[in-house]
């Protein structure tokens, strides 16, 4: 079965939201692009068909392109946020899927960008999916999420050290994470170095 293409008007329209994002927040725009990559990567790993990691990537790209309706002062606040403000940062989700719902994609874009903040055990949001009702692709981003989070500093918090990096994931493994993304992660970052120096030298 001959598998869709995308219309020839869908990288320019992802390019200019990328755009328009970078207009009002460049760390997303670099943490999206950072997830891209990186989820691109795994699901290579994982073998799944040059199509399906096309989608992904794509995905990555845009995972977070809710946060352009967040205000910009949630997003670089210095100190926690209050239980209110994490509501609303936490609506970025639904909000971007309103702002890609009309695009005609050919992979299954909604369900991973509505699904990258879903975790395993129904503890993510905003549906408290659990295990396999998260599909494949969303559980890959959400590894490359919270790995291009939390190794790059925010005014808010320093960088983690490769130490601490895997050993968070190592302590959430198959309970937030699904395991054989994980795996696949840990063995990369073992074969290629420090998870810092990832856009440089593991995804490039």
């Amino acid at each position: 079965m001959e598998e869709p293409r995308p219309n020839g008007f869908l990288y320019p329209l992802i390019d200019a939201l990328m755009r328009a994002m970078e207009s009002r927040d460049g760390y997303t725009v670099n943490h999206q692009n950072g997830v891209s990559r990186l989820a691109r990567r795994i699901a290579q790993e994982l073998g799944l068909s040059s199509f399906e990691v096309e989608g992904i990537r794509v995905a990555g790209q845009l995972h977070d392109i809710g946060k352009i309706a967040i205000p910009s002062q949630l997003l670089t606040k210095v100190g926690r946020l209050h239980e209110e403000e994490l509501t609303l940062v936490k609506t970025h989700v639904n909000r971007g899927v309103e702002i890609l719902e009309n695009i005609d994609f050919p992979w299954p874009i909604l369900a991973m960008v509505s699904q990258h903040h879903e975790r395993l055990d129904g503890s993510g949001y905003p549906n408290g999916l659990k295990g396999d009702e998260i599909c494949l692709s969303a559980r890959i981003l959400a590894v490359a999420d919270v790995t291009d989070a939390v190794i790059n500093a925010r005014p808010y918090r320093a960088a983690l050290s490769t130490e601490a990096f895997l050993t968070i994931l190592q302590d959430h493994n198959d309970v937030l994470y699904d395991q054989e993304v994980v795996s696949v992660l840990h063995r990369l970052i073992l074969e290629k170095g420090s998870p810092h120096s990832v856009s440089d030298k593991l995804f490039a």
